[in-house]
């Protein structure tokens, strides 16, 4: 892998070292997309070791999505996480989301599900991120024939390649309706296709997220954390998007999974920019106050 941009300054670690909160949600699997504090893995690492989290969900290396690395870049990744003692919860593609509408050529999503697939069973993972294709001049109801066809297809060659597709509350025809997520199960119908809820969507995209969780919070299969209100993403309970009612609906609904950061504080990965200057800081306040609200 090339050589990182520079350590990440100790300052920073020495001032915001883990607190007794923290070790008392060991208990929790909380993980964190950690390409929002940095886009080398040895800092992504780091922030994850100083908030004592077991788990990352990965998504970027380097700026490069997972499914564009190397062989010998993601074996290198791999070892670089088991010697930190990081385990990955999920693997984000790309398939589906704000890049790819429903017009874009599909070998595309199936080429990438395909590496994804095998580096996950490497890793011993079995999530993989995916949307449900955002529109681009088609009619309502071609749209909806058009996506459930291409996740069905997705859904037969992930449960041939013994993983699971996260759908997540985002961009693409299931994004940001429980009736539509409810019917693409029903439609798809197979194990390989589970529900992602990211509590701060919602507000994101205009819509209560509160609300569409108490029709799918039963079905729930893996949870992002980030928080929002009308002037853009905030720290996780600090925003009007509900997460403590979120995260309570989910554990009377029998949730169990892991809750992973994704905060949006210092990078937003559908809008060009680099990363925030405090991005490091940023992570670390926005995942202990995650850590806190789940106590």
């Amino acid at each position: 892998m090339p050589a990182d941009p520079g350590p990440v300054s100790k300052s920073v670690f020495a001032t915001a070292g883990p607190s007794s909160n923290e070790t008392s949600t060991q208990a929790l699997v909380l993980a964190g997309i950690a390409d929002e504090a940095a886009h080398d893995l040895s800092t992504q690492i780091e922030v994850l070791t100083e908030l004592g989290w077991p788990a990352i969900e990965l998504r970027t290396v380097d700026r490069l999505a997972v499914a564009d690395l190397t062989d010998d870049r993601f074996a290198a990744a791999a070892t670089a996480l088991a010697d930190a003692g990081l385990r990955v919860i999920c693997l984000d593609s790309r398939i589906g989301n704000w890049a790819r509408p429903i017009t874009a050529d599909f070998e595309q999503d199936l080429a990438e599900l395909d590496v994804l697939a095998r580096r996950a069973r490497s890793i011993g993972t079995r999530y993989l991120r995916i949307m449900s294709y955002p529109n681009d001049g088609l009619s309502d109801d071609d749209w909806r024939t058009a996506v459930v066809t291409r996740i069905r297809a997705l859904a037969r060659r992930a449960e041939a390649a013994g993983v699971t597709l996260l759908h997540e509350n985002c961009s693409g025809w299931a994004g940001t309706g429980a009736a539509r997520m409810l019917e693409l199960l029903d439609e798809v119908a197979s194990p390989a296709l589970k529900l992602l809820f990211d509590t701060g969507n919602g507000v994101a995209h205009g819509y209560d997220g509160f609300d569409l969780l108490g029709d799918i919070a039963h079905l729930v299969e893996h949870v992002h954390v980030k928080d929002a209100d009308a002037h853009g993403f905030t720290i996780p309970g600090e925003g009007t998007a509900r997460v403590a009612d979120c995260v309570k609906l989910l554990r009377a609904n029998g949730y169990r999974g892991a809750w992973s950061l994704e905060p949006h504080l210092a990078l937003r990965p559908h809008e060009p920019g680099e990363l925030a200057a405090d991005a490091v800081t940023s992570f670390l306040t926005a995942g202990r106050a995650m850590a806190e609200l789940l106590r």
